[in-house]
């Protein structure tokens, strides 16, 4: 395993503890943390997708960033990250700044979503000022590969510049494309000089045999054992298709009912035991039959 990348494992695209005014619920926060390291997450990352990262201020950010900072005392080598990444150049200088200055392991960084039309060279351009500007040289960047959501991509030749301009500090990207034929093409391009996390449960076996290193992913917040025995069977060179199988069942269920923050705290709160988090706008919460539904075929999906 020491070929691994620093950063290698299993992440929790962690939800936002949220109050029912969608304030910040900071005094969760411990506890929060310790659920996510005892099933086997090896870090976490706040301010995806799945933990509403756009709906957030830079003060909100910064709030909740420096909470989580000093509860990881509680669970010794857990890693951060966060996702700093805006359409705006400035504040993702100010918002990957501060993750570091404050200790954080990495960020994950959306590309400038609002000009959907942007080229390889500016993206290059964008992406070299922010790293220049922002990431240590002990620290690192992955560019979050959702082309879905932000309309805008990372190609394949983008990656080998930013790569090649900043061999360290441009780690790798977080895939969420759940694009199989993609995960191969990375393989085959970079192998293992190249820190790919995946961002579908049900392609994590898949991914990791074309040189992926681990995931980040939403359901995580509830399945993060059974990820965990993928990564760990497969570290030890056995077949973790049969967990795969689970999971890729489970991760199914859930996307019947996203988006995933709503249905992820509903059944947070019933199978974890984690208080009922609000939502921010425009996310609406789940109704009380839609979330019996959805807990009902995910418990069925375990077994």
């Amino acid at each position: 395993m020491s070929d691994l990348h620093p950063l290698a494992g299993i992440y929790a695209a962690a939800v936002t503890p949220l109050k029912n005014d969608a304030t910040l619920d900071l005094e969760a926060v411990p506890a929060f943390l310790r659920i996510l390291a005892a099933r086997g997450c090896h870090g976490v990352l706040l301010f995806g997708t799945t933990g509403e990262g756009p709906s957030f201020s830079p003060k909100e950010r910064e709030t909740l960033l420096r909470s989580v900072r000093v509860y990881r005392q509680q669970v010794p080598g857990f890693r951060l990250l966060t996702g700093t990444g805006t359409p705006s150049l400035s504040e993702t200088i100010d918002l990957t700044k501060l993750a570091f200055d404050i200790g954080y392991d990495g960020v994950v960084v959306l590309p400038p979503y609002y000009f959907r039309k942007a080229t390889d060279e500016g993206l290059f351009k964008w992406f070299s000022e922010l790293i220049t500007k922002a990431v240590p040289a002990n620290k690192y960047l992955l560019g979050y590969h959702i082309p879905s959501v932000t309309g805008v991509g990372f190609s394949l030749d983008l990656i080998a510049r930013l790569k090649d301009a900043f061999p360290n500090q441009f780690a790798g990207i977080k895939d969420s494309s759940h694009d199989e034929a993609f995960a191969v093409d990375l393989g085959q391009r970079f192998g293992k000089d190249l820190l790919v996390l995946n961002g579908t449960d049900s392609l994590l076996h898949h991914a990791l045999k074309n040189h992926a290193q681990g995931a980040i992913t939403a359901p995580a917040n509830l399945i993060s054992e059974d990820l965990r025995e993928i990564w760990d069977l497969y570290q030890q060179g056995k077949d973790p298709s049969e967990v795969q199988a689970r999971v890729s069942k489970q991760r199914h269920i859930l996307e019947k009912y996203m988006p995933f923050p709503t249905v992820l705290k509903a059944l947070m709160t019933r199978l974890l035991g984690t208080p009922r988090w609000a939502v921010k706008p425009p996310l609406e919460e789940i109704s009380p039959e839609l979330e019996e539904q959805a807990f009902q075929e995910f418990e069925r999906a375990k077994l």
